[in-house]
């Protein structure tokens, strides 16, 4: 199976949310909201994609600052592409993107945890999440 890589890369929102649902991604992400699902993909500042013959297969979406940190919010490989390293590849090309000194940054689905630790993710405790809903108090 051939394989096309691209950074930055245009995705269109339909593209992005048909990805998401194949991949599963698309139970823990908004995609009945289309202005969200279409802001989550314009406002991101580096977007590694993979597609087999101009299908939209994989994509490794981040906001970064290119030196310090990168987060990587969304990694998604659609289901009858996984298991064949693109979701590996697509978050080498990510780091490649960055400086020397840059960290990557995700937060996993509860089934994937394994997965990223096989790779060569630490895991890190110290992550705190404050849903929109919540304000900050005190």
């Amino acid at each position: 199976m051939s394989i096309e890589y691209k950074i930055n890369e245009p995705v269109t929102t339909d593209q992005f949310v048909v990805l998401l649902q194949e991949s599963t991604l698309g139970e823990r992400r908004p995609v009945e909201d289309r202005d969200c699902i279409e802001g989550m993909i314009s406002n991101s500042n580096l977007v590694v994609s993979a597609w087999h013959k101009n299908q939209l297969v994989g994509i490794a979406r981040s906001v970064t600052d290119f030196h310090y940190a990168c987060y990587l919010s969304d990694l998604a490989v659609s289901l009858k592409h996984q298991k064949s390293g693109i979701g590996r590849r697509l978050q080498a090309l990510t780091q490649e993107q960055l400086g020397p000194r840059c960290k990557l940054i995700l937060i996993a689905a509860p089934a994937a945890n394994q997965y990223y630790e096989h790779i060569g993710f630490s895991h890190n405790p110290r992550c705190w999440v404050l849903d929109r809903e919540s304000s900050i108090s005190g």
